[in-house]
């Protein structure tokens, strides 16, 4: 599918950083082959120094397309091109020869699993995109591991890119550089090809110094050659090649093979009053809360929150049966609007220095801003928006895109847990489903079982959000909270999931759904205070998977028992029948929605317990 591989790069080819020669034969047919499809000028193998940082910032301060803020140390604020503002899940496709590796049979239209593309198309799709797509630009190398540089549970990648913001980004996202160079040995790495698509000289100006190439934006996965290619967009997980392109499509897939776990899964240790911890895995759709999640500060005396990660979870069983995970990124890529000095004190505290900013709004002396920030703006200050345009609130939009980001360094975190670099990883023993549920769905419930709780994970609905193409606040299917970043075949993912109660010895995790969005059926206002206090629902999983907290069987699942769940200090106005208030005609429609979900999307593909346990729903809600 790529191109012959050469035995040169293009001689006019310019070496500003590295050694060529001694790099792995792999590597280095990777580089020279890339390089005579993209044809740039010149070549640098990214050592992830300080100083090789220095001078890849100071040099995007000089294209215009970053800005210093001099309010805080070594911040930077990055504006896109309107067009290129989150990820194209449209454009993003799985190269398999059979389309079934990829999705599942979908009787109705497009998959909404995936999208897939035959190694034919994929490669007209290429030689229309990548031949000489690098011209007059720097093609940067850069060595990576997602964990630990040597742990058992990391793997390795190497990004080869036109866009300096990427090198960036990648440094503070992956461990990155010479020590990965070191580690990296044969040629067992994912390739990892990206390009902005647009060769010097441009044929038409930039819009904020921004170079994309919309119109041709593809993120391609080809699977069995561990093999990423990313062209037309430089922002988000469609740039940052080692986030949802390797760190869930193409670790799923590994993770299949290899008997593990790739998940969109939040990693937090929680430590009660008595100084015993444990460890949750959490998976929420983008821009659900997964962030103040992972860095809760608890509103219960005693109680201890820490973080090892915020979005992925790379999960594997230990010889005693454990399941044990690890973050496999470094830093924090997290959505801005919205995080504030209530919601996530801790992110607040992480961002104010190393970071870069994209599409939030800049204030006149030299901070950030943006909707949700929930801080007032000192007299005088004024706006500008992620447009680059003076705002007012009078403008009738927001100062910030929805979807703008802070990438910030994970080790900087004031709650970073102890174990989060631990290369064999920390013992998991609880599973947490949830996302954005106006009405219907109860606070906190547990799964009876494991396959049970698969189901449960499985059928996840939440409100769509702005890290996507998606409008309004309809309710979507997102199960596991992976829906955009299946590698493979949903229905053999869920296969795989139910195989782990198969492994000897396995000490599986108990499973529970979350939500903590419930609106009051009166007035729309939420029905719980959510935030710091979230702990509360913490405390009854961490005491239900002691034995210690009872629990009461309903039809969807165990709620906490009348008094178990820790309310002291919350007042007298929270409503527990409508927050955990179990209506059959809802879940009648919600077992219809899963049922017509699960044929028209999954299809032959779905596991016969699926359909058990579906069916076994469907019986207890007749008994609401």
């Amino acid at each position: 599918m790529p191109p012959q591989i050469q035995s040169q790069p293009p001689s006019s080819l310019r070496l500003l950083q590295g050694d060529l020669a001694a790099l792995s034969p792999a590597l280095r047919e990777f580089i020279e082959s890339s390089a005579a499809l993209c044809q740039p000028d010149a070549l640098h193998i990214c050592d992830g120094s300080e100083e090789e940082n220095r001078c890849i910032l100071a040099l995007l301060e000089e294209q215009g397309m970053i800005r210093k803020l001099p309010k805080y140390e070594n911040c930077w604020l990055a504006r896109t091109d309107p067009r290129d503002v989150a990820r194209v899940e449209s454009k993003t496709v799985i190269v398999t020869t059979e389309e079934r590796d990829a999705v599942p049979s979908a009787r109705a239209g497009v998959s909404q699993l995936g999208r897939w593309m035959s190694p034919e198309e994929f490669e007209k799709a290429r030689s229309l995109r990548f031949p000489g797509c690098m011209k007059g630009r720097t093609m940067y190398v850069i060595p990576y591991s997602m964990g630990p540089v040597g742990s058992p549970l990391s793997k390795t990648g190497v990004q080869l890119t036109d866009s300096a913001y990427v090198v960036a980004s990648m440094r503070i996202m992956t461990r990155m550089g010479r020590a990965v160079l070191e580690a990296l040995g044969g040629g067992d790495f994912v390739r990892c090809l990206h390009s902005v698509g647009c060769p010097l000289p441009l044929k038409r100006p930039l819009v904020n110094s921004w170079p994309c190439n919309p119109e041709l934006t593809l993120v391609a996965h080809v699977p069995e050659q561990r093999r990423i290619e990313s062209f037309g967009s430089g922002y988000g997980g469609n740039s940052l090649l080692g986030k949802k392109c390797f760190a869930l499509r193409i670790a799923s897939t590994i993770a299949r093979e290899e008997g593990w776990l790739a998940e969109h899964m939040l990693i937090l240790g929680i430590t009660n009053p008595d100084g015993r911890k444990k460890y949750i895995a959490a998976a929420f759709p983008s821009a659900c809360g997964k962030t103040n999640l992972a860095m809760l500060q608890p509103a219960l005396p005693g109680w201890k929150v820490e973080c090892v990660g915020d979005d992925i979870a790379w999960m594997k069983f230990d010889k005693e049966g454990n399941l044990r995970a690890i973050n496999p990124e470094n830093g924090f890529f997290g959505v801005a609007p919205g995080t504030s000095a209530k919601t996530n004190p801790n992110a607040m505290a992480t961002i104010c220095k190393n970071t870069i900013f994209t599409n939030v709004a800049e204030t006149s002396d030299g901070g950030v801003y943006w909707e949700g920030m929930d801080q007032s703006l000192p007299e005088g200050i004024t706006l500008t928006s992620w447009k680059n345009k003076l705002w007012t609130p009078e403008d009738g939009e927001p100062c910030a895109h929805p979807n703008s980001r802070f990438c910030t360094p994970a080790s900087q975190c004031p709650i970073i847990d102890p174990q989060w670099e631990s290369p064999e990883g920390v013992p998991i023993e609880a599973v947490i489903f949830g996302g954005r549920r106006p009405q219907g769905v109860p606070l906190v419930y547990e799964a009876f079982d494991w396959e049970h709780g698969v189901f449960v994970g499985a059928a996840m609905r939440s409100e769509a959000t702005a890290a996507a193409e998606h409008k309004g606040k309809a309710i979507m299917h997102d199960p596991f909270a992976m829906r955009p970043f299946f590698g493979y075949n949903f229905g053999r993912y869920l296969a795989h999931w139910l195989s782990m109660a198969q492994r000897p010895q396995a000490r599986l995790p108990r499973v529970f759904h979350v939500n903590w969005f419930r609106r009051c059926e009166r007035d729309g206002s939420f029905l719980w205070p959510g935030f710091g206090e979230n702990v509360r629902v913490l405390e009854w999983i961490f005491r239900r998977v002691d034995g210690q907290a009872e629990g009461r069987r309903s039809a969807v699942g165990y709620l906490p028992a009348e008094g178990e769940l820790n309310l002291k200090g919350l007042g007298p106005g929270l409503d527990l029948q409508q927050l955990f208030g179990l209506s059959q005609e809802f879940w009648e429609d919600e077992a219809r929605s899963i049922r017509e979900y699960f044929q028209t999307q999954v299809g032959a593909d779905l596991p016969c317990e699926m359909e058990r346990q579906l069916e076994q729903l469907e019986q207890r809600i007749q008994q609401l």
